[in-house]
């Protein structure tokens, strides 16, 4: 995976960014005025009117009703500083509870979060999705909204998303079909880093009861 704030590559078992040093517990205290626990559609930038967050939350069931595993969020917000539109993303799918959804795995999420305050905006998604979305797909998507939201239609642009994202994944899920082994890839939650430790502890005491076995033949 990427770190959402130095964009480098990290594995995805690392509690912490070894560029960086970004955590998840870091940014705790930075989005707590944020709510966990959240609808599908959380405007509470106030960017739309009743009438048109209502049109953005059909076509957010529309989405989830068509693909039944995963699941679409929005959240606006004004942040007070830059690049924590991707910070804000990683963190609310991973400690957030969107309650429309609660039968859904956060790993299945995909999440868009509008920062009122740059006119900036990004995808987050979980990590079941890695084998079947990537950042190009992420892009697409974006730019097709992009000219919609430059005109302050935000609406449009999310509906518009939303229909290229549906595009995007109906192509993957033939694709899959065609050629299941391109799929194959399982995706398991990433390890803790306690199992990890205990597998090097493991791993090294095995190495030196071989060790010590060949000291006693060689004896």
């Amino acid at each position: 995976m990427k770190c959402p704030r130095c964009v480098q590559k990290i594995h995805r078992g690392a509690e912490t960014c070894p560029h960086c040093g970004f955590a998840l517990g870091l940014v705790d205290a930075d989005f707590s005025r944020h709510d966990r626990v959240v609808k599908c559609l959380a405007d509470r930038a106030g960017l739309m009117r009743r009438t048109e967050r209502n049109r953005v939350q059909l076509a957010i069931d529309r989405f989830n009703h068509r693909f039944p595993q995963l699941f679409f969020c929005v959240y606006t917000a004004a942040f007070p500083e830059a690049m924590q539109v991707r910070t804000f993303g990683f963190w609310l799918l991973n400690r957030g509870k969107f309650f429309e959804v609660a039968n859904r795995a956060n790993a299945a999420g995909i999440l868009l979060v509008m920062d009122v305050e740059r006119k900036a905006a990004g995808l987050s998604y979980g990590y079941h999705l890695e084998p079947y979305f990537h950042e190009s797909d992420s892009f697409e998507c974006l730019s097709k909204a992009h000219p919609y939201w430059l005109e302050g239609k935000h609406d449009e642009g999310i509906i518009m998303l939303l229909k290229t994202l549906t595009t995007i994944l109906e192509r993957t899920c033939r694709q899959a079909k065609r050629s299941p082994e391109k799929f194959a890839k399982k995706v398991v939650p990433p390890p803790q880093l306690s199992s990890l430790v205990e597998k090097i502890r493991s791993s090294k005491s095995s190495k030196k009861s071989d060790a010590a076995t060949d000291e006693e033949v060689d004896a």
